[in-house]
């Protein structure tokens, strides 16, 4: 069967995902699209809540793991805010798809109005801001890129040099839509020296940029850690949050940090904005209210993100595109 969630597009653009013998193989792609209620009760993939809830908001994916416990504590703290929708995938699908154009999933239509959109990419906000649909943004968070790999570091991998090793099965987020690779993955393998020898100069997803040597995911935060544990992929780059939250589920995944500033820390900072278009301009004004309190920035930390300083939790204008 394939997994509930195989398309996602302006009209159907299918990701690839491989026949899945049990729930556990679509990666977790189902918790992608979640709708938080303030009574603690949580529903998945329930897209049609994309223009029915109190708050709508689309999110890099890589922070999927923060929201539950994120969200909870605005919705404690706004009683009246009764539904919350999430999606936690790439920034690009998002913004090309789903807001630029009308999006479907998994056959049903998803709104283009949310009312939050955040990227690690400021230039998905600065095509928004020349849409006439967003005015202000705010860097809320950071993180920097890590190697996943087996628990036990059975193939002793030491850091990002061994990328270059030919023993080693290489899994990597991809190139067309997932920023963490275009924007920061593909920079620290150009600054090695190795983007050609480990991506072959591929552009492509879902796919083995090189043959039986590595592979491009088509959203990798949950394909990485599958591919690991399956056996059919040694090391990855991923955020240093992933690994955070791989090991802290149990799952037998350990991480080898990359030194700064090949891990791109100085660089990654996750940046969101309110659209005009949106439904609930007033519940979007105190979810970024509540994203600046110290318990917010708390709560990012626990699952391995760096806080933003308070400049730079301040709203300002979205610069204009050079």
């Amino acid at each position: 069967m394939r997994s509930a969630f195989w398309t996602l597009t302006m009209v159907v653009v299918a990701f690839g995902l491989a026949p899945l013998t049990h729930a556990k193989k679509d990666a977790g792609h189902s918790k992608d699209y979640r709708t938080f209620h303030s009574d603690g009760q949580i529903e998945y993939g329930k897209i049609s809540d994309s223009y029915t809830a109190d708050l709508v908001m689309y999110l890099a994916g890589n922070q999927f793991m923060v929201m539950e416990e994120l969200i909870k504590d605005f919705q404690s703290k706004n009683t009246d805010i009764k539904t919350v929708y999430v999606e936690t995938i790439p920034p690009g699908q998002i913004l090309k798809g789903q807001i630029l154009k009308q999006g479907i999933i998994d056959g049903q239509k998803t709104a283009q109005n949310p009312d939050l959109f955040a990227s690690v990419n400021l230039g998905h906000l600065k095509r928004l801001k020349a849409k006439g649909i967003m005015d202000d943004y705010m860097i809320y968070i950071h993180n920097k890129l890590e190697l996943m790999i087996a628990a036990g570091n059975p193939k002793d991998i030491k850091g990002p040099n061994d990328l270059a090793r030919d023993d080693l099965n290489q899994s990597h987020p991809n190139p067309l839509t997932e920023g963490i690779f275009k924007f920061y993955g593909s920079q620290m393998l150009k600054d090695m020296g190795l983007h050609e020898k480990v991506t072959g100069g591929a552009e492509c997803k879902s796919c083995w940029a090189v043959k039986d040597k590595t592979w491009f995911t088509s959203r990798h935060h949950r394909e990485t850690p599958q591919r690991i544990e399956d056996g059919i992929a040694d090391v990855g780059i991923v955020w240093t949050t992933e690994v955070v939250h791989a090991k802290a589920e149990g799952r037998k995944i350990d991480g080898v940090a990359i030194p700064a500033p090949l891990n791109q820390q100085d660089r990654v900072g996750y940046a969101i904005g309110a659209l005009k278009t949106g439904r609930n301009q007033e519940h979007a004004k105190r979810y970024l209210a509540h994203l600046a309190t110290d318990g917010a920035q708390a709560i990012y930390a626990k699952y391995g993100f760096v806080p933003a300083t308070a400049e730079e939790l301040k709203l300002k204008p979205i610069p204009d595109s050079k």
